[in-house]
């Protein structure tokens, strides 16, 4: 045969030939995974009850789910093979609102949070002090305002009882209110004639004498003269707050709070291949902020944009709290008619940061609890509209604890995601809360189902260690129950805000990613989807919706790493 007729020969007989075998041998030539899991029941996020039995993952990709069967053609001489025996996997949490810094150096604090009487508070502040008797200053976190007799605030001599010879700081659980004891505020400087402009005060007693409790920007007087961390200590805390972080099931955070000091060191944990969470930060600024401040954040997103480390996000604090009256308010508070709370931002100034930020292209989060505070923030994302025109900012508004039912349908006409941490909705930290707003707006509190019947995006997250606990799985039975673990109220508190468990997990996972940007990249569990996976002991979709604090992580997946296995 020439050569002439031997091409097209090859062309249509052999050449068919050899692409079916090739394709029919597909499998020998299928990705090898690094990591099999298999024999699961694997909720992917991708919608409320879609399940797969297996998935594969090589290197920072999972690269196949589906079947046994199917999955099981990328095994390779060197595959870890994961049985999971039926028990349940799902995407890591997004951690999307977390003070991580700060909740990593609690490592080496007192830990207050489960302490449910003032003398329970002082009990673990002697066992501290008694542990630690070298240590030049005492702090601690997560103290309740519940706990104290006749609703009063605490007081400089509760802690004075305890230790007087050293100085002690504390703060609350909300991280907007500190305490502390009479050395503290005598190294500070703070006595009667101590004056303080700004956002917060010092609290005093009816002579003027200041009673030991500073709120918000005023806790500044005190903080200021503790001995700062070394950078080898944050780097040391922030890798013992991975190690919790991962025990917990959370895979990436999105850092509410920070500044290009915090950034490098998770850029130095990177550097070094230690960096254990995909990790987000958003960048605070205040009425004061400058174009110089924001051209310099945009240069800082430019400079961090890797798959483990962003930066692309700005932080207002518009407002503080409502147990403390520092939430600002449409209405006077109930049991305090003479405040309506200040927020710490004129609607002008925030107007024009806003504007200033969302035109260089950074994503906004306002902090806003009061329903004033949430007002101020929707008007001034209506004004950066107005003013750069409509685009894809993913506005947030963090918090979000009270608001009017007017202003909901506004999240949705301008695109606003509706940040919000179930974990402060807990039964038992709320009485004092209620208390201060009455009846009326705590009929509004933590509206999530509200919220998500608008088709608003809803995002959860912790707020640790503003919070107390940084533990999803606790956020998940309030979100779910608004219970506290031990069932009170029995009926649930106001629980027709509460959601359901898939519309919960999706505000844990694949919503958070939506938030950052990144829904393409990971919080769910598909094909070419970041590696970021967690096994738990049981199905949250199956268990009693009462069990679901007992929750308890087995395996951590973080970026194609086992990180995290429970002890055996």
């Amino acid at each position: 045969m020439g050569a002439a007729a031997a091409a097209p020969f090859f062309v249509m007989k052999i050449l068919p030939t050899f692409l079916l075998l090739l394709l029919g041998a597909a499998p020998i030539f299928a990705q090898k995974a690094d990591i099999l899991l298999l024999n699961g029941k694997i909720w992917t996020a991708e919608s409320a009850g879609k399940f797969v039995e297996a998935a594969a993952i090589a290197g920072d990709k999972i690269i196949k789910i589906g079947s046994n069967r199917a999955v099981l053609n990328h095994r390779g001489p060197n595959t870890r093979v994961i049985d999971l025996k039926g028990r349940f996997a799902m995407p890591g949490i997004n951690d999307a609102h977390s003070h991580f810094l700060s909740a990593s150096m609690t490592t080496t604090q007192v830990d207050l949070s489960e302490a449910s009487t003032l003398e329970q508070v002082q009990a673990a502040i002697r066992t501290f002090a008694a542990q630690n008797p070298s240590a030049p200053w005492i702090t601690g976190f997560g103290w309740q305002y519940a706990i104290f007799p006749n609703a009063r605030l605490p007081l400089k001599g509760d802690i004075d009882a305890i230790v007087a010879d050293r100085p002690v700081f504390l703060s609350a659980y909300d991280g907007h209110t500190g305490w502390a004891n009479s050395k503290a505020l005598e190294i500070a400087g703070v006595t009667k004639a101590t004056e303080f402009t700004g956002f917060g005060e010092i609290v005093r007693d009816e002579a003027g004498e200041p009673t030991g409790v500073f709120k918000e920007s005023a806790m500044r007087l005190v903080r200021s003269k503790i001995p700062a961390a070394t950078r080898d200590q944050q780097i040391e805390a922030l890798k013992r707050g991975f190690k919790i972080a991962h025990s917990l099931g959370i895979t990436s955070i999105q850092n509410a709070h920070g500044g290009p000091g915090e950034t490098e060191l998770y850029a130095e944990l990177l550097k070094n291949g230690e960096l254990g969470l995909r990790t987000h930060i958003a960048f605070s600024v205040s009425p004061q902020t400058t174009q110089a401040d924001v051209d310099a954040i945009v240069e800082a997103a430019r400079k961090y944009s890797s798959p483990m480390l962003r930066v692309g996000a700005v932080k207002i604090m518009v407002d503080g709290v409502v147990e403390s009256y520092t939430a600002a308010m449409l209405e006077p508070y109930t049991n305090k008619p003479d405040t309506m709370g200040s927020p710490s931002f004129t609607q002008e100034q925030l107007n024009g940061v806003v504007r200033m930020a969302d035109k260089a292209g950074l994503q906004i989060y306002i902090h806003a609890i009061g329903d004033r505070g949430v007002r101020m923030a929707l008007d001034s994302f209506e004004h950066a509209i107005r003013s750069n025109g409509r685009r894809d900012p993913r506005f947030r508004i963090e918090h979000i604890e009270t608001v009017q039912y007017a202003d909901i349908a506004r999240f949705k006409e301008l695109g606003v995601i509706a940040s919000m941490q179930p974990i402060h909705a807990d039964p038992a930290t709320i009485n004092v809360w209620a208390d201060n707003i009455g009846a009326d707006r705590t009929s509004r509190a933590f509206a999530w189902r509200a919220i998500e019947s608008l088709g608003i995006k809803l995002i959860f997250s912790s707020d640790f260690p503003a919070a107390i606990s940084m533990s999803p799985w606790r956020g998940l039975h309030s979100a779910v129950n608004r219970q506290t673990i031990n069932g009170w109220p029995a009926n649930g508190w106001l629980k027709q805000w509460s959601v359901s468990v898939s519309t919960a997990l999706l505000a844990y996972t694949a919503n958070g990613a939506f938030a950052s940007f990144e829904e393409v990249k990971k919080g769910k569990i598909a094909a070419g989807m970041f590696a970021d996976l967690i096994v738990l002991d049981r199905n949250p979709f199956e268990i009693p919706s009462s069990d679901l604090h007992k929750i308890v992580v087995e395996t951590t997946i973080v970026d194609g790493k086992v990180v995290y296995e429970k002890p055996r």
